[in-house]
């Protein structure tokens, strides 16, 4: 776009202040405008830029300022043979500071001169020169205004040595008041700046005319104020040229020669609005790596600036976090609609298309050559005929209403050269038609929303693999055991993921004891997951065993030695025994556990023998008895609860015990109190395992014990007394079935022991426990009894009857046990 300078000599009187010259001689020159960002490359270049630089605009953009102008020296001295007819302008030259200071950044404060380039085509080119330094919250750094040194000789001179009129041609500034017109570049100056907006603009007019008014000196006192006039046509004609030029790139037709300027125009800001949307949405899209928050925000970032309709549908593998087959989609690929977008009047669509249905697509319609093709598929406008088609796939609902008449276009949701999903994007009717720019756009943003939508499923997809890992290592305890309640937590490290090495378990022993274990492998991901469950396995294998506690860790360090030295692991082992009221603890390193006294309500740590984690080998451990009160609770965690970076582990055993005590109504509120004090704090990134347990007890009443020799006619006293012990405690109901399971054992036990007698258990608990000890070490399997056998079914038996039974070994041999429902009181 031209611009001008413009000098009124009206009444003899120059636009600026001195005198005139004797013979005064007006003209207007080509004004050329160059933005440069903070960066230092060129981000706007003017036509004006583009004639006296001999440089298109798209080859000027985005380059290094400098090397678009590179100053090639002051000009000779005035009087020179190599330049004679410039005069005293050499002198004002070298005055200021030169364009290369204005062009690096170096100055602060507006600079104006005279410098000589080299431009492609035609050589060296003396030019003139404003430089303005632009501050603010903009991308512009630098405003440079440039005219033809050479034009301003010819037109002022015309033709002649213009020292016989003119004592010199100088840039310079002036305070914008001197001259009564200045402000007509406020008004005209936003008109060479088009591809801006009008903040910008006003912007950088303001602080133009703060910086100074740029003027030309003819003489000491003869100043012109530079104007941006000349070149540029009226506002109305201006807007009537662009639309003529709108209406042919519209079209797809040629744009005549006259108006492929404003057609350069209108194409830059297009692309620039296409980038600066498709940047927009790539800020608005991907906050998050949840698959259902992702869809809906791809489908708000395009409504209503795109399209007025958004439906987007997805593979159901995707909708599910799963994997799916490679290959195209076919007619029998089912799309979940997981997300619809629209600027009509609520409820308009939600009947007819709601979120959520799954269908398929048959393989004569658009969706379908989207999806198989891959690639985005135009529909100026839907017809009748085709509404019709798209309509027939919806069962009863009449969709034609909603779709005819408008204009559409399908993008595919892609990564990895695999299709997710796809995008119906719909505009109104009264809206322009989708174009093959708006094709180029769709596919873009395509590609974009479908590489966060493949990381969200993904992260999803790992996410449950994860999960599932984890719940499957990750023990389902009971909540009630033999005298106690149990409640547990488990808590997934927050930037970790969801697999760890904390774990907890219950395993239940003889005597109607109850082993409870909290342990951490130090570590986290998947090879500590596996290294937890290998030690989970191990301690629930050796509490089977019954073996006291230190010896069971000491068992475990051994066997953590054996699987290798790249992990280690800090254990909590306790045996809780009902009848005798006691528990007995050893610990591997692991933080303390808190008892919780059902008296008074206080709390403490249970102090014990720290011992070194497991995997160090060759340190000794041991094991504590404490007692405790039917009502007391024993709390069991994992470090990742109570210790927080930058804080003393003792602040988070405070807080620990503080929670514990906290009164609640049930063993569920009282372990989410403790998550509230402790596992919300901010910082946690381990993560954690929580045991509770309630320790009621078993009343010695409700235990009834027997020595039996080992005599077969033992197994009849055993029954008669079992069923004389359950009438006393008020259960007739068990006591057939008791009386035949127990004479099944019995005589097992009898049979099979050595030396000593055999040992017969009754205990009355939540449950009916019935246990048999001898000092065999060999335990009964179930077999298959054929017609001729005469035993082999007392285990069929036992199993039939049942709620539950198991048998395990002892240090002096054998518990073999089983479990009847009592009725509820």
């Amino acid at each position: 776009m031209d611009h001008g300078i413009e000098r009124d000599t009206s009444h003899g009187r120059p636009a600026g202040r001195g005198a005139v010259p004797p013979d005064p001689v007006s003209g207007r020159v080509p004004l050329a405008v160059v933005v440069v960002d903070r960066d230092g490359l060129v981000s706007h270049w003017s036509r004006g830029a583009r004639r006296l630089f001999r440089l298109p605009k798209e080859e000027a953009i985005g380059r290094p300022a400098p090397d678009l102008l590179p100053v090639s020296g002051v000009l000779p001295e005035a009087g020179t043979e190599d330049d004679p007819a410039y005069g005293a302008y050499a002198d004002y030259d070298g005055l200021g500071p030169g364009l290369e200071s204005s062009l690096d950044g170096r100055l602060s404060y507006p600079a104006a001169g005279r410098a000589r380039l080299t431009v492609p085509a035609d050589g060296r080119v003396d030019v003139l020169w404003w430089a303005y330094p632009l501050v603010g919250p903009g991308p512009e750094r630098l405003l440079v205004l440039a005219a033809d040194a050479d034009g301003l000789r010819r037109d002022y001179g015309h033709g002649e040595a213009p020292a016989a009129t003119v004592e010199r041609i100088a840039p310079a500034f002036a305070l914008h008041t001197d001259f009564p017109g200045a402000e007509e570049l406020a008004r005209r100056l936003p008109e060479i700046l088009p591809s801006m907006s009008v903040g910008e603009s006003a912007r950088i007019v303001s602080q133009v005319l703060e910086l100074g008014y740029p003027v030309l000196e003819f003489s000491q006192n003869d100043r012109v104020p530079v104007t941006p006039d000349w070149g540029v046509p009226r506002r109305a004609e201006r807007r009537a040229r662009r639309e003529r030029a709108a209406r042919a790139l519209a079209a797809g037709e040629p744009v005549p020669d006259d108006l492929r300027d404003e057609a350069e125009d209108l194409e830059f800001a297009a692309v620039r609005e296409r980038l600066e949307f498709l940047n927009e949405v790539s800020g608005a899209i991907g906050t998050s790596l949840d698959l259902s928050r992702t869809v809906v925000e791809v489908s708000r970032a395009v409504v209503p600036r795109f399209t007025d309709v958004a439906g987007t549908y997805l593979r159901e593998q995707v909708v599910a976090g799963e994997g799916f087959p490679d290959g195209v989609p076919d007619t029998t690929t089912m799309w979940h609609r997981v997300a619809l977008e629209h600027t009509d009047e609520p409820g308009r669509w939600d009947d007819v298309v709601p979120v959520g249905e799954a269908m398929p697509f048959p393989a004569h319609t658009p969706f379908f050559q989207c999806m198989t093709s891959g690639e985005p598929v135009l529909v100026p406008r839907i017809t009748e005929e085709m509404g019709h088609a798209i309509a027939s796939q919806f069962e009863k609902r009449d969709i034609r209403p909603l779709i005819t008449g408008r204009s559409m276009l399908l993008v595919p949701l892609k990564a990895r050269q695999v299709v997710l999903g796809f995008m119906i994007l719909l505009r109104h009717p009264e809206r322009a038609v989708f174009n093959d720019m708006d094709r180029v756009t769709g596919a873009e943003l395509a590609a974009r929303a479908g590489l966060v939508l493949d990381n969200a499923r993904m992260y999803t997809y790992q996410e449950n693999v994860a999960e599932t890992l984890q719940d499957s290592m990750l023990p389902h305890i009971p909540e009630r055991m033999a005298g106690c309640d149990i409640a547990t937590r488990y808590l997934p490290g927050t930037l970790l993921g969801r697999v760890g090495g904390d774990w907890f378990d219950s395993v239940k022993l003889p005597g109607a004891r109850t082993a409870l274990v909290v342990g951490d492998v130090m570590g986290h991901g998947l090879n500590s997951a596996a290294m937890m469950g290998q030690l989970r396995t191990a301690v629930q294998t050796m509490a089977g065993l019954d073996l006291p506690p230190a010896q069971l860790l000491r068992n475990l360090d051994d066997l953590a030695q054996r699987l290798g030295d790249t992990h280690l692991a800090t254990c909590l082992y306790a045996v809780y025994d009902p009848i005798a009221g006691e528990l007995h603890l050893a610990n591997a390193g692991h933080i303390p556990p808190v008892l919780v006294r059902a008296e008074d309500g206080a709390s403490e740590l249970i102090e014990l023998p720290t011992g070194a984690p497991i995997g160090v080998g060759g340190v000794p451990f041991e094991s504590v008895r404490v007692p405790v009160a039917p009502g007391d609770r024993l709390v069991m965690c994992t470090d990742g609860l109570v210790e927080m970076r930058g804080e003393d582990i003792g602040v988070g055993l405070a807080t620990l015990c503080e929670s514990a005590a906290h009164p609640a109504a049930s063993m569920d509120d009282a372990c989410d109190t403790i998550i509230r004090a402790l596992g919300t704090r901010g910082g946690r990134k381990d993560d954690v395992a929580l045991l509770m347990a309630r320790l009621n007890g078993i009343e010695p009443d409700a235990v009834a014990e027997w020595r039996l020799a080992r005599d077969p006619s033992e197994v009849g006293r055993a029954r008669a007394a079992v069923r004389e012990q359950l009438h006393d405690w008020g259960l007739p109901g068990q006591a057939d079935a008791a009386g035949l399971m127990v004479s099944e054992l019995v005589t097992n036990a009898v049979r099979h022991s050595h030396a000593r007698p055999v040992e017969l258990r009754l205990v009355r608990a939540d449950t009916l426990l019935c246990e048999v000890d001898d000092d065999d070490h060999e335990l009964p399997a179930l077999r298959t009894a054929g017609p001729d056998d005469e035993t082999g079914r007392g285990l069929r038996v036992v199993s039939t009857l049942a709620r539950e039974w198991g048998a395990s070994r002892t240090r002096s041999g054998k518990t073999v046990w089983f479990e009847l429902t009592l009725p509820r009181r």
